[in-house]
């Protein structure tokens, strides 16, 4: 594991190279604002906050965060093809690069979920959309286990989802969740584009096998999606939401995959995913209404958008065209935005104005 310091970095200069680091530069970039009332923000730290490995492969970025919300803790993770996990400090103040093993390092992990078993061991959760595995690692990115793609004859709880592996269809997971020992897994990037199941058996060792439920499918009657994207579990709620991202739209449903409620956001935003912080939410968007100005993040206040920040037209961050991620941070009473964009990827966090 690296760990990335100021004086590590020229300590080990100074030893000709046996000490590899980095602190990347705690840069507060001024300009503009961007949203309304009491959610305005403004650019805090850009791509060059990240690890060199990170920077060089950062225009592929084409995933998604995890905040550690424990009391105390914080840190935010996300991981880059080529790089590796990247962990984020609680302070927002340094980045550090995991070891990551070669064949998460060498795919795209398509986002990231933390979870904490029953005995507060807490995981990782990352969906390889061009690996057709989900992945499972400790926070300091020891691997634990791979799901791979169901085989022929396994019973996922629907015909469909049966007879579609049975035909070779492929496994391209676009995010994944953990609720009551339940992995659930979106596979919009598919034709299959259905919310798939797999059971934890034990954590020690770790052991998951594919459950006989799944739902959704694509189409477009209640219930069904045109590319289900992200999958969140709102905290302290037995709830999936999830982004239909075609459809402008976060459907829920239950643990059993039952529909419940749609939250309609802004027609052509393409919502990406949903994060949930209190009683806030942050929606990231592939695209905006106007798509002449770059992608919006739209924020809601019990599930009521009160603020559109605009990371390229307010904020000149030119590579903001589509936003794939983001996350909501508070940390000494003020509200940060980590973001992603997509094709080409960036990275940024955003710092809550409040004078």
């Amino acid at each position: 594991m690296k760990r990335f310091t100021i004086s590590a970095l020229f300590f080990g200069l100074l030893a000709f190279g046996w000490v590899a680091a980095y602190d990347a530069p705690i840069r507060a970039a001024s300009g503009g604002i961007s949203g309304q009332g009491k959610m305005r923000f403004r650019l805090l730290y850009t791509s060059d906050h990240l690890p060199p490995e990170a920077q060089k492969v950062l225009t592929g970025a084409h995933g998604g965060f995890a905040v550690d919300q424990r009391p105390g803790r914080g840190e935010t993770y996300f991981a880059l093809k080529g790089a590796g996990i990247i962990q984020i400090s609680n302070d927002l103040k340094s980045t550090r690069l995991l070891d990551t093993a070669p064949e998460m390092r060498d795919t795209n992990l398509h986002n990231t979920t933390i979870w904490y078993a029953q005995d507060g061991t807490p995981f990782l959760e990352f969906p390889g959309n061009q690996a057709g595995a989900v992945f499972t690692t400790t926070l300091d990115g020891r691997l634990q286990h791979v799901l791979r793609t169901p085989e022929r004859g396994v019973d996922l709880g629907s015909p469909v989802a049966n007879d579609y592996f049975a035909g070779a269809g492929n496994f391209v997971p676009t995010d994944v969740e953990q609720l009551d020992g339940m992995l659930y897994m979106t596979t919009g990037y598919s034709n299959l584009d259905m919310v798939l199941t797999a059971r934890i058996q034990s954590i020690h060792p770790f052991r998951a096998v594919w459950h006989d439920l799944s739902f959704g499918g694509k189409g477009h009657a209640i219930g069904e999606f045109q590319t289900a994207h992200g999958i969140t579990v709102p905290p302290g709620m037995k709830r999936l939401d999830i982004a239909d991202r075609p459809n402008s739209k976060i459907d829920r449903f239950t643990r059993y995959g039952q529909y419940l409620s749609t939250l309609r956001m802004p027609l052509g935003s393409l919502p990406c995913d949903i994060y949930y912080l209190g009683k806030y939410a942050v929606v990231p968007a592939l695209d905006g209404p106007d798509r002449s100005k770059g992608a919006p993040i739209y924020i809601l206040e019990n599930d009521h958008l009160i603020s559109t920040v605009m990371p390229k037209e307010d904020l000149g961050l030119k590579n903001f065209t589509h936003i794939h991620n983001a996350v909501l941070r508070e940390y000494n009473n003020k509200l940060y935005i980590i973001a992603q964009a997509w094709n080409p990827g960036d990275f940024a966090i955003l710092e809550q104005v409040t004078d």
